[in-house]
């Protein structure tokens, strides 16, 4: 079930969901708008051949911020990791789900590859995985809506929520962008371990 705008702002009061800050005139009918975080994170093209899911790559990236005075601009076939403003959780029997705006699907941003889910129990500043599929480049603003965040009641509370010990949970709690965490899905004689 999706909790409806009026569903949002009791769990907001309630204290039992977060999205701070609450920017002005965010709630939508199911969902709430998030908007475009300072800091980024971006392949470095030059010095690297491939990307090896099995090895760390934290060093193949580079940070990247933006400010009221500088915008970060996306080239077509690009892609960077960044993060929204605003800090979004949940309890333990809720998901977020994190989606597009239609304006800007349609000049041909993409705001997730495939991770637009934030687990029962995380709060953090969500990932933002901005791919252009546009001809031309794409100017991003600090603090622009980017995406939009709809509430899930699950069927009952999660036993074991994200952020838990036994889970190996990667970006619990993230409030920058990080690099991917793959590799840790791999034991030392490469045989996987864990797949979240």
């Amino acid at each position: 079930m999706i909790l409806s705008d009026k569903d949002i702002k009791q769990a907001l009061l309630d204290g039992k969901i977060k999205v701070e800050p609450m920017f002005p005139n965010s709630l939508q009918p199911a969902s709430v708008d998030v908007h475009l975080g300072a800091d980024f994170l971006v392949f470095k093209n030059t010095n690297n051949v491939c990307i090896d899911p099995k090895e760390p790559i934290d060093n193949m990236m580079e940070e990247l911020s933006i400010d009221e005075n500088h915008q970060f601009i996306l080239h077509p076939g690009e892609f960077a990791l960044g993060m929204t403003y605003e800090t979004v959780g949940v309890p333990n029997d809720m998901v977020v789900q994190l989606n597009g705006k239609s304006s800007l699907g349609r000049i041909g941003l993409i705001v997730h590859a495939t991770a637009g889910y934030v687990d029962p129990g995380n709060t953090l500043k969500i990932t933002l995985e901005l791919h252009n599929l546009a001809n031309l480049p794409i100017k991003l603003y600090y603090k622009m809506p980017i995406a939009q965040v709809a509430f899930v009641k699950l069927s009952s509370e999660a036993d074991v929520p994200y952020g838990k010990d036994a889970l190996n949970s990667k970006y619990f709690g993230s409030v920058k962008p990080i690099a991917s965490q793959y590799y840790k899905n791999f034991t030392k004689n490469n045989e996987w371990i864990n797949f979240k």
